[in-house]
């Protein structure tokens, strides 16, 4: 097994539990190199630190698997760090729709795993997850017995291991649609081409917080997707809800989810949410307002692009909202910190001139873990303001 060393001192964050060595941490290796294969890791002086994949080629050198010597790295490794991560999602109790696998926040480095009902949406993010594929398939065929696997592998991320983008079925014989419960309300996921690895999992409980701001209210779901809170906001006896959203499939299957829960009083507004915002006719109009919109940046290098962008839409939702209305608003860019998301609402409501309490604050929903040493994997933020 090839040896990775250290330069002096660069093993505490990883003994600490941080998941990754970078490339300028690596002083030299005893061995062949090859990508994606798994790797010891030493300390200048020569010490064990533990295991991992290695890829040269990617500025995160090393993934992390494990600090135990003894451990030998085979399939029955990755079953049993399978069974550990599938343990915390059955205590949860979460029903059909479900993260199960969250990469290196389940010591399963690159790999993402959700459940649709009896479908499994797979993404392999790393070359070394990616060329055991083929075992980690068969682990959740046994373990899980779904009715098909698919792979939603087509992220840029993977550019950068040296993979190529790809998807497509990888077990069974389905088409990629599937009705889920989410809250006890129908949605239909398409697996193949929705967001993400088919629907927003992570907002779960955030979307049922909607329960406590928006009984007999007039409320608006901006950047509404597939229509996550706007049919929360339904369920919970919103008099009126508007679901706005630019893209014209998306606003087909917030229809479509509507007429699935017999939800009558959702409205759709398929157009640039930014443009709606800025309308001086809906002043006053909504007691509720929702901002989850897309990362604005995945790069720490356009956080002040991403700021300024987040505090635009924030600042228009706050200037049109009714006095006393609630603002949910969200982050999903781990670069937008909470602190500087704080700062943000802040900068907003002084521009708005509004006056602001902080209500709530809500990070991702519990299938979706973070390790206390890997910050990077909290990366979704809510504030509840109300607005006077």
């Amino acid at each position: 097994m090839l040896i990775v060393k250290l330069n002096p001192d660069e093993e505490n964050n990883v003994l600490n539990g941080f998941p990754w060595v970078y490339n300028n941490e690596v002083h030299s290796f005893l061995g062949e190199i090859q990508n994606g294969e798994v790797v010891q890791i030493n300390t200048f002086q020569n010490e064990f630190v533990g295991y991992g994949f290695l890829n040269v080629s990617s500025k995160l050198m090393v993934r992390m698997l494990s600090l135990n010597k003894e451990d030998k790295i085979d399939k029955e490794f990755f079953r049993k760090k399978i069974r550990y991560a599938l343990e915390h999602r059955k205590n949860l109790n979460f029903g059909n729709a479900k993260r199960l696998i969250f990469a290196e926040a389940d010591f399963l480095p690159g790999l993402i795993v959700d459940q649709y009902n009896d479908i499994l949406s797979v993404q392999f993010l790393c070359l070394g997850m990616d060329k055991i594929k083929k075992d980690i398939i068969d682990i959740l065929v046994e373990e899980i017995r779904p009715r098909g696997i698919y792979e939603r592998s087509d992220t840029p991320v993977r550019l950068k291991e040296g993979l190529e983008e790809t998807k497509g079925i990888l077990y069974g014989n389905f088409i990629p649609r599937v009705e889920v419960i989410e809250n006890d309300i129908r949605f239909i996921v398409d697996v193949e081409n929705g967001q993400k690895t088919g629907y927003f999992l992570d907002q779960k409980l955030n979307r049922d917080m909607v329960k406590y701001y928006v009984k007999d209210k007039t409320v608006l779901d901006c950047f509404s997707n597939v229509g996550g809170f706007a049919l929360h906001a339904c369920k919970y006896n919103a008099r009126h809800v508007d679901a706005c959203d630019i893209s014209k499939l998306a606003c087909e299957e917030i229809l479509s989810n509507a007429k699935l829960n017999d939800f009558t009083q959702l409205n759709v507004i398929c157009t640039d949410v930014f443009d709606y915002l800025r309308k001086e006719e809906i002043k006053d109009k909504y007691d509720v307002i929702i901002l989850d919109p897309p990362a604005f940046t995945k790069d720490k290098t356009t956080i002040k692009k991403a700021y300024r962008g987040y505090k635009e839409i924030n600042l228009q939702a706050l200037k049109i909202i009714k006095s006393g209305g609630y603002l949910l608003t969200f982050s999903c860019s781990q670069h937008m910190t909470p602190e500087l998301f704080m700062e943000m609402i802040k900068d907003a409501a002084i521009d708005a001139k509004r006056e602001v309490q902080f209500i709530d604050f809500k990070i991702q929903a519990p299938d979706h873990p973070a390790l206390l040493s890997g910050k990077e994997q909290l990366y979704l933020k809510c504030m509840v303001l109300r607005v006077k």
